[in-house]
């Protein structure tokens, strides 16, 4: 299996390339990503624990997925295929805001991202995929927030960026 391709970018978000998904994050180079945020209707979070097996951030809490757009793939069109192949579901998404971030991992790998928020509504029942995700939740933001303060070692690097830095872009609550 052919290992998958990012898509490096510039700081205004525009192509200049395609990597290896294991380079560029050895390499810390800036690449394209979403997060997605799915809320119920009572305003809760679905949250996922990464699997064990994940070559970064393993067991960790982090939003309803998030990934890298292929070539060529616009950011609603990737989002819901990754929330299909991590989650089992998939909802119509809108986008946000996008930011970039860098946060350096213990294992020497860097992740440089120009990531574009989605937000989506959804009250089922997720069907999991086990070789993605090891557990999933709903939370209020309030209380989500609340944890990350007390227990910020369980939760994803950029999950937390997001909530420090534009929680009140996806507040539902507010």
């Amino acid at each position: 299996m052919k290992e998958e391709q990012v898509i490096l970018v510039n700081e205004l978000d525009e192509q200049i390339g395609v990597m290896p998904k294991m380079e560029a994050h050895e390499k810390g180079l800036l690449h394209r990503a979403f997060s997605v945020f799915v809320f119920n209707d009572n305003k809760e979070l679905m949250i996922q624990q990464r699997a064990g097996h994940k070559y970064h951030s393993p067991l960790l809490w982090a939003n309803t997925c998030c990934s890298h757009q292929r070539e060529g793939e616009g950011n609603i069109a990737a989002g819901k295929r990754r929330l299909q192949e991590e989650m089992g579901f998939v909802t119509d998404l809108e986008e946000t805001i996008s930011f970039i971030y860098k946060a350096p991992f213990d294992n020497g790998l860097t992740e440089h991202e120009y990531d574009h928020i989605l937000i989506g509504y959804y009250n089922g029942t997720p069907n999991i995929n086990p070789s993605e995700v090891a557990d999933w939740k709903w939370m209020g933001l309030k209380a989500l927030k609340a944890d990350m303060q007390v227990n910020p070692n369980q939760y994803t690097a950029w999950f937390k960026i997001i909530f420090d830095k534009f929680y009140d872009h996806i507040n539902v609550e507010a």
